[in-house]
């Protein structure tokens, strides 16, 4: 439902169509696939099935659609590329650019590449196909998140990297990096008291990032607009940040210039 102007809703674009206000639902008929995650970029859309495809639909011109040409695509389509016959199990965009995680803890990438979130393969800004990312010293991917200019990725040990431009987690003197930069596992809570804590889930907003530890505590760094970080102040958070939940984090999730998380009462 929305704004189809590039066949992001996986629906015929109709010329002169008024999105503002429009109340269509539209059924995607063409996926005959069982649909387990689905993910919205700026003008795109991602869908993974649960045999570890990914379809996509919508505006092209970042090679954000990774169907290997920059065209509009109004039909989901399946994706190939170096995500062929590989078994994806999680999939992140959020502007312009995409990642994907396969079984194995492998990462792949596709899209917009102007904030080096994809340098790694090439100096080019558009990468229309997915392509395997062969960051080293990462360890077994387990999730990626995706910002408008930066991303992150989880590893199996529970640590956190992050890389692209923007305020990356690591200091105000961090502020763009080609290959993932580690955030000390201390930022989240580890101490030589409780060694064992690790992050379990992360996201990224437009210019922000969130992380959640295994003890349900919420984590937030990056621009602060509008109060988004819910650390209590407006200025913005270099380093990651407790942020006081009434409750035990399960999930959060990142917008523009908000954030929301789910928790379990304390109670």
């Amino acid at each position: 439902m929305g704004n189809n102007a590039y066949g992001q809703c996986g629906r015929k674009i109709v010329e002169g169509e008024v999105y503002s206000g429009s109340h269509v639902i539209h059924k995607i008929e063409e996926l005959d696939e069982k649909i387990v995650e689905v993910a919205c970029g700026q003008d795109h859309s991602l869908f993974r099935t649960d045999k570890g495809e990914i379809y996509s639909c919508g505006w092209g011109a970042d090679g954000q659609t990774g169907l290997g040409h920059h065209n509009m695509t109004s039909t989901p389509t399946k994706l190939a590329g170096d995500i062929a016959g590989v078994n994806i199990v999680q999939m992140a965009t959020y502007g312009d650019c995409c990642l994907a995680v396969s079984s194995d803890g492998e990462l792949f990438g596709w899209g917009n590449s102007e904030y080096l979130q994809l340098s790694v393969v090439t100096e080019t800004t558009q990468v229309n196909s997915p392509r395997h990312l062969p960051f080293k010293n990462i360890g077994k991917v387990e999730m990626a998140a995706c910002g408008g200019t930066n991303a992150a990725i989880l590893n199996d040990k529970g640590h956190v990297f992050v890389w692209g431009y923007g305020i990356l987690g690591k200091g105000p003197d961090l502020s763009e990096s080609r290959t993932p930069e580690m955030i000390p596992p201390t930022l989240f809570g580890q101490t030589e008291y409780s060694p064992n804590i690790r992050v379990s889930r992360i996201r990224c907003g437009l210019n922000h990032f969130a992380a959640v530890n295994d003890k349900g505590e919420l984590f937030a760094w990056g621009k602060n607009v509008r109060g988004c970080l819910g650390i209590g102040r407006t200025e913005d958070q270099y380093f990651p940040w407790r942020v006081t939940v009434p409750g035990q984090v399960v999930d959060v999730a990142c917008g523009v210039d908000h954030m929301v998380a789910l928790a379990k009462s304390l109670v």
